[in-house]
Parts: C-alpha cells; structure tokens; sequence
C-alpha cells in the first residue's frame, strides 16, 4: 500500500518525558535546586525531605506545591522517582543512601551534589545580577528619556522668553525710533540724527542678544566639539550679563571626553550658574574642571547667601526650586554622582564626579 504524500517521512517522535526528582534536604542547595528545575519541562520534583521546620526552602516548596515530608526514607519509597539528590549534609543519611540500592533510581549525594547546587547558586546570582544589571539601565534610560524631553522644553521656553524679552523688545524700540526719525527728519535734522545714533546703538545690542541666544542653542563647537572654548566663551558671556565675577580653571586634556559627556557637562554647569544667577545673590563664582585618568571632576562654589541643605532635602518642591533635582540627574545620566554643600550665609559648593574609561565606553559610547 501507498502511503499519502502527508505520511511519507513522517517518523513517530517520542514525547519526552519529565525525570522525577526528589529532594532531601531544603537548605540552600534545596532552594537553589527547586529554583532552577522548577521552570526546566523536563524535571518534575515530587518530593522534598526536610526536618528542620525553619529551613528556607519550605516556603518555595509549598509555593511550588511539592509534597513535603520530615523522613526521607519516605522518598526512597514513591513508586516513581528516578533521581534522588542529598544536599542535607547529613552525614548519616548519606551512609544510607550508598547502601540503598533500587533499579532504575540514580543517587546523588556528597560532594557531588555540593558541587551540583553550588554551580546551579552561581548561575542564579549571574542571572540576577543580569537582570539588576538590565532594571538599572532601564531605569536610566527612562530618566533620560524623561530628563531630555524636560530639558528641551525647557529650553524652548528659555530661549522664548530671552527672545520675547530681550531680542523682540529692542527690535520693538528701534522700529519705534525709526518711525520717530521719519517725522523729525524734515522739522528737526538734529533730533532725527540723535535718534538715528539711539537706534543704531540699540540694532548693536539687538545683534548680541541674537548671537547669545545662537550660542545657548549651540554653545560647544559642533564641527570639533571643544568644551573648553565653549565654557570659556560662555563664561565670559555670564560675566558680562551677570556682572558676577567669574573664574575658570582647567586640568587635564578634554580629549578623553566622549562628545556625549562634554554635552551633559556643559549643560551641568550651565544650569549651575543659572541657579547661581536667581538664587545665590553672589558676586563670585569658581569652576574648577579636573579631567584626570579615571575620573572626571567639577567643582562650582560661590560666595552667595546660601541656603539650609537639610530643610531643601526634606522639601521636594525647594529641591526642585533650587534647580539641584537636575542638575544631580544630569550626572546620574553618564553614569556620575554630584553633590551639594551650603550653609546660611556661608555660600555654596557643587560637586559632580563622573568615571571615565571603560564606564564611561559602556554608559556613553561615541556619538
């Protein structure tokens, strides 16, 4: 007879089937054992053995709803079991079991089985060391997520409100000028030529507002991503808006800097100096950048009011006033800690530390 074409090569595959276990002893080669074949199809536990009632693995054991009992000779008796492993550390239960003897029942026990649920420990903590490992970036990567899309609304409504209130508003007084110079040219040349030098002097000032704003939106050298001419024009820029004296210091080459890192820093100290500009009432302010082998360091102080740490700490919404809650998630977002030091009347201090090298390859990578 001819078989149909739907049979032909077909072979009969046998299921496998599930090898039972069971277990004596739930300390914590029992737990450790229970854990990985627990979710393994091919191992059925159908029966753990246990005389210490406070033994960790009784509560997985009941969880997994294994049959539990205090004999575990009890085991040996199941009509079906095909493995049997001690990790009691019983030395007398272990003397038992080489003598047992039962066809078709492997016994594992001693330093076998030592070895056995030590090795299936350290692939349990490797795995949950992967997934602590994964939750953290996650986690990061949402806050950057969060942070960036804050950060660029926060921007827009920066530089709307420089361009609205400062840009727009001379734009604004020379347009009115000009229509004044219009109507004097005729009745008075003098007032009309006075008028016209207020309004050229204004275009002046019109012309640095826009290029300031041009600078926030990019402030480092896009085409060589130099953070030090960045900061240092910057700074310069701060000092003759602020009127705040300003002094930059710089150790180590910035070469070492991914271009990620160098954005994240200069917008670190950006908003350092703002909070600096709004809440500090300083007249000085330091920076000091560190760029050493394996760690990078910025240090901000100022010799403003400052304020009481402990009572922002507990408040939320001053920690988010002060602008701190940024700034310190800023850091967190290349892998870096910052930190604040301030006193009533004593000034204050900030502090960001950022590793380089190969965390800083792992966190940041080149853009």
């Amino acid at each position: 007879m001819i078989k149909p074409l739907s049979q032909r090569g077909r072979r009969n595959t046998p299921t496998p089937v599930a090898t039972s276990v069971a277990i004596i002893g739930a300390g914590r080669g029992g737990t450790a054992l229970m854990e990985i074949f627990a979710n393994d199809p091919l191992v059925q536990i159908v029966g753990v053995a246990e005389i210490n009632p406070g033994a960790p693995g009784l509560d997985l054991a009941k969880q997994l709803k294994i049959p539990i009992t205090h004999d575990y000779r009890q085991l040996l008796t199941m009509e079906r079991v095909d493995l049997i492993i001690d990790v009691s550390g019983d030395a007398e239960v272990w003397q038992f079991l080489q003598d047992f003897h039962r066809m078709g029942v492997t016994i594992i026990g001693g330093a076998s089985a030592k070895f056995m649920w030590e090795l299936i420990e350290a692939r349990i903590r490797a795995t949950a060391e992967i997934e602590k490992t994964l939750n953290k970036y996650q986690s990061l990567y949402r806050l950057y997520v969060k942070e960036t899309g804050a950060a660029v609304t926060d921007e827009r409504t920066r530089i709307a409100c420089e361009i609205h209130d400062g840009f727009v508003q001379i734009l604004a007084g020379v347009n009115f000028k000009l229509d004044l110079c219009q109507q004097l040219i005729r009745k008075n040349p003098r007032a009309s030529l006075a008028t016209i030098k207020e309004s050229k002097a204004q275009l002046k000032l019109a012309i640095q507002e826009a290029r300031q704003v041009i600078f926030n939106l990019r402030p480092l050298h896009y085409e060589k991503m130099d953070l030090i001419p960045g900061l240092t024009n910057y700074f310069a820029s701060y000092q003759t808006q602020t009127h705040i004296a300003t002094k930059f210091t710089v150790t180590g080459d910035e070469q070492t800097l991914f271009p990620r890192t160098k954005i994240f820093l200069f917008r670190i100290i950006q908003e350092a100096l703002s909070n600096v500009e709004k809440h500090a009432k300083a007249d000085r302010v330091s920076i000091k950048l560190d760029i050493g082998v394996d760690m990078l360091r910025v240090t901000i102080t100022d010799n403003g009011v400052g304020f009481d740490l402990e009572a922002v700490l507990r408040d939320p919404e001053k920690w988010d006033h002060f602008g701190i809650k940024g700034i310190l998630e800023r850091a967190r977002l290349v892998g870096g800690e910052g930190r604040v030091e301030s006193k009533p009347g004593k000034g204050t201090k900030l502090i960001v530390e950022v590793p380089l090298g190969n965390k800083e390859e792992i966190g940041n990578g080149e853009d």
